[in-house]
């Protein structure tokens, strides 16, 4: 058998930074699970490509066997670049290519061929744009971001890459999933183009001044027109390429209005109805009721907090429920958000729950608005009254004292008692166990010291143990601060980080939203708790700017230790 070759061969080893490199991955066997070179990061981008080749041919007897893999490829930077290995399977057996080094000068003028010149440059006919639905929107008031691409009718759009992403710092975000990317007729710049919405967000602004929204840019690959024709007169297409960038943006945020405003504002903005329901009003001893506070309408419904009813003291209540039924289309949040009480009342009468008020500031008007609820009264028909029962308990309180205090008068409460007799000191037990004991701890030290050689040779174990200790401490740290709103979510954050870099054994650059579902669903996670994981992660970074009540904070803590124990037996 002739000896296995895998080669890589380019068009050039010098070329123009505006000009195209072909390279070809050949061998003379048939292989699997070829593996190009990382383009990218060698300073190359592909627009061309993979293509293969395959060819047999028999002379004298003798076969010939050759394949190959061919990609086209424009340089990105200037400068000494290197095209790294590229690897394939071959009879079982891993095979390499050299690295192949580039030259890439500056930019050198290409021969044209009038007929293979385009018609139209992209340069011209693309576009990127950010409609922006208000520029000068109150605080907590929704805007919405639309990215559209325009193209014109005579340009093919073949693919895309997001180079940067837009941020978007001091707002709170959701962006709107497009399940399919449909072009449509529309006008821009007084001509018709074809346009398709890429991306849909809506914002609501955390801070008052002029806030930035850094641009979304893309790389596209396109075909434009030449000034060649086929037989059926129609123009032959060439490929070219184009980055586009919609610019950053500059929101100028409105403060809400000073005038007016009630000391109860809790950052409510939009058109609201407020509702109190108690689930009964007359009970017997040892019921309880429900009493719900609830808020239906439209705005920044997960950025603010329900009030809170004020019971008599006769009557005790529980931390509340928080529910929230919302959703989030493009004109901004709509739904119900809603706090469940448990009230349980200690003894018999009537008790009046004052009425309870909500202010929120309305868009439409401009103006601050309060709603009340109306007051509601509660009847507990049986059990002890509130005069009898508070005589009884101190009645029982002092008695108590004075039977205690007679029965242990006459002894003393502390005492210290000593041996009178002493046991010799030599031929004792503490006397042999402190003459055995270097002796016994020496096995000990020989054992102990061959674990830390192997633990400090284990640097991945090392690591993980690090990571896990961590997880454990930020945990704790959050649960410090569980009445603390900024400090908690950034311990909590921390914390999921950590554990997934204990479990996972993976870096916080590695930590996209994309990379941990795909690592947590080859270890066998649920998709119902990795999107709790996600969503978890992500609530860390909007709740640091949102009003966030201590119920929602201890809610986010019970659900990030329930995640956690849930991965750890899942993981595999």
């Amino acid at each position: 058998m002739a000896q296995v070759q895998f080669e890589a061969k380019v068009s050039k080893n010098t070329l123009g930074i505006n000009e195209r490199l072909r390279i070809e991955f050949t061998m003379n066997a048939d292989g699997d699970n070829f593996v190009p070179p990382a383009f990218e990061s060698s300073g190359f981008r592909v627009v061309g490509g993979p293509s293969q080749s395959v060819s047999q041919s028999w002379v004298n007897g003798k076969s010939s066997f050759n394949k190959s893999y061919i990609y086209i490829l424009l340089p990105t930077q200037k400068g000494n670049l290197t095209i790294k290995q590229a690897s394939i399977e071959i009879n079982g057996q891993i095979y390499k290519t050299s690295p192949v080094k580039i030259n890439v000068t500056n930019a050198v003028q290409l021969p044209k061929d009038p007929n293979e010149a385009p018609a139209v440059t992209a340069d011209e006919n693309i576009y990127l744009v950010a409609d922006i639905s208000k520029v000068n929107p109150y605080l907590n008031e929704p805007i919405t971001v639309v990215y559209k691409l325009y193209f014109s009718y005579n340009i093919g759009i073949s693919n895309w890459r997001e180079l940067n992403k837009p941020k978007y710092n001091d707002f709170w975000s959701q962006n709107i999933d497009i399940k399919q990317l449909k072009a449509e007729d529309g006008m821009f710049k007084g001509e018709r183009y074809r346009y398709v919405v890429l991306r849909k967000t809506v914002l609501y602004p955390q801070k008052s001044g002029r806030l930035e929204i850094e641009p979304l840019s893309l790389d596209i690959d396109c075909q434009v027109p030449t000034n060649r024709r086929n037989f059926w007169g129609q123009p032959l297409m060439v490929e070219d390429s184009k980055r586009v960038s919609a610019g950053s943006k500059i929101i100028n945020v409105k403060p809400l209005p000073e005038a007016g405003k009630p000391e109860d504002f809790s950052g409510a903005v939009g058109q609201f109805n407020f509702k109190v329901n108690p689930s009964k009003t007359t009970l017997k001893n040892g019921e309880s009721l429900e009493l719900t506070v609830s808020v239906v309408g439209k705005g920044n419904l997960k950025l603010f907090s329900l009030p809170k009813p004020v019971l008599p003291s006769a009557l005790e209540m529980y931390d509340p429920v928080h529910d929230e039924n919302v959703s989030t289309p493009l004109t901004g949040m709509t739904g119900r958000i809603t706090d469940k009480y448990t009230i349980i009342p200690q003894y018999k009468g009537n008790y009046q729950i004052k009425p309870i008020k909500f202010t929120y500031f309305d868009l439409a008007s401009g103006r601050y608005k309060t709603l009340s609820s109306q007051p509601i009264t509660i009847n507990v028909m049986d059990g002890p009254s509130v005069a009898s029962g508070e005589k009884t308990n101190a009645n029982e309180v002092a008695k108590n004292k004075v039977e205690v205090a007679k029965a242990f008068a006459f002894n003393k409460q502390k005492t210290t008692l000593k041996s009178m007799e002493k046991e010799d000191f030599l031929g004792s037990g503490l006397f042999y166990s402190l003459v055995f004991l270097p002796f016994l701890a020496i096995p000990l030290l020989i054992v102990g010291k061959r674990r830390k050689e192997a633990s400090d040779k284990d640097v991945v174990g090392n690591k993980i143990k690090k990571s896990n200790a961590l997880a454990k401490k930020y945990l704790g740290d959050a649960k410090k601060h569980l009445g603390q709103k900024e400090p908690f979510y950034i311990a909590l954050e921390k914390a999921l980080h950590n554990f997934l870099k204990a479990k996972l054994n993976i870096e916080t650059s590695d930590m996209s939203k994309e990379k941990i579902t795909e690592i947590l669903t080859s270890r066998n996670a649920q998709p119902e708790t990795i999107a709790d994981f996600i969503a978890l992660t992500e609530n860390c970074e909007f709740a640091r700017y949102a009003p966030s009540s201590e119920t929602a904070i201890l809610q986010d803590y019970d659900k990030a230790v329930s995640i956690i124990s849930a991965l750890e037996k899942q993981i595999k």
